[in-house]
C-alpha cells in the first residue's frame, strides 16, 4: 500500500520560503520511469502540476510559473521527497499534494496514480 505523507505547509510573506517534504512508503514503480513530484490546487481551480522528479536518472521538471524559485529533491536514506520554494508569490497559494508513479500524456497533461493528503500553503502580502 503506498503511502505519502506530507508535511511543512504554512503561511508566510510574499518573497518568503517555505519546504514541503513527503514521506513516501509502500512505492514500487510499476513502469520503466518512475517518478516522484508535486501538484497543486488552488481554491476554484484545477489541479495542476508543480514538479516532477524521474527517480533513476533525476531528470526533473517544472511548470512554467516556478521555474527558478521552486526546486524538488530526494533523499533516499529518509525516503522523502521535498519542494524547496522561495520568492513565493501570492498566487502559489494553494493545496500542495505529493504524488507518485507520475508522467505526462504525449499531450503534455501531467498524471500521477498515487496521492498523498495534502499540505496547504498561503501566501500573503
Amino acid at each position: 500500500q503506498v503511502q505519502l505523507v506530507e508535511s511543512g505547509g504554512g503561511s508566510v510573506q510574499v518573497g518568503g520560503s517555505l519546504l514541503l517534504s513527503c514521506v513516501v512508503s509502500g512505492y514500487t514503480a510499476t513502469s520503466g520511469y518512475p517518478c516522484l513530484g508535486w501538484f497543486r490546487q488552488a481554491s476554484g481551480q484545477e489541479r495542476e502540476g508543480v514538479a516532477q522528479l524521474y527517480t533513476r536518472d533525476q531528470r526533473t521538471y517544472y511548470t512554467d510559473s516556478v521555474k527558478g524559485r521552486f526546486t524538488i529533491s530526494q533523499d533516499n536514506a529518509k525516503n522523502t521527497v521535498y519542494l524547496h520554494m522561495n520568492n513565493l508569490k501570492q498566487e502559489d497559494t494553494a493545496m500542495y499534494y505529493c504524488v507518485a508513479q507520475c508522467g505526462s500524456t504525449y499531450g503534455g497533461r501531467w498524471y500521477a496514480d498515487y496521492w498523498g493528503q495534502g499540505t496547504q500553503v498561503t501566501v500573503s502580502s
